[in-house]
């Protein structure tokens, strides 16, 4: 395991220069789970706020564009490609992001906070009909490019 590269040699906190490193493509996929009872889950094309999927996989979309906004020590990217998918389940809603840059740096923050957000957008438009349900799994699937290499965790 490498070391952790946000502290410099005194501790304290700082933005990893990543002036020196070439830009390659990066990508990477991220997964979210949002649990929820099946009568909550038969209710979510009738919800009067609009389509809570649709209205998350927006709002992934935006959140993905301002991670650095919202993780102090993210560089600021230019996404090349950001998607947001939802799959009704049967015990909930399945979010799975995706994002790609060409840059100094990866993505996965991004692939991560999108992930994030669509499952708090469903909560939100949702959360009137129980206030029970659960936001859980949240995980990098797979990120390709940089130096550290590839990683597609085991079970993706």
């Amino acid at each position: 395991m490498s070391e952790l590269s946000h502290f410099d040699a005194a501790g304290s906190a700082r933005m990893v220069d990543v002036s020196g490193k070439p830009e390659t493509r990066r990508t990477a996929r991220a997964h979210a789970f949002v649990r929820m009872s099946a009568e909550v889950l038969a209710r979510l094309a009738g919800n009067p706020k609009g389509n809570p999927l649709e209205i998350a996989r927006i709002a992934g979309i935006a959140a993905a564009k301002r991670t650095s906004d919202l993780i102090p020590l993210c560089h600021p990217l230019m996404l090349t490609h950001i998607d947001v998918e939802t799959a009704v389940e049967a015990q909930g809603v399945r979010v799975v992001s995706s994002a790609a840059t060409t840059a100094q740096t990866g993505v996965e923050m991004e692939a991560l906070t999108a992930a994030a957000v669509a499952a708090l957008t469903i909560y939100d438009m949702t959360k009137a009909l129980d206030k029970s349900i659960e936001i859980g799994e949240l995980r990098l699937l797979v990120k390709t490019g940089g130096a550290s290499g590839d990683y597609r965790r085991p079970d993706a």
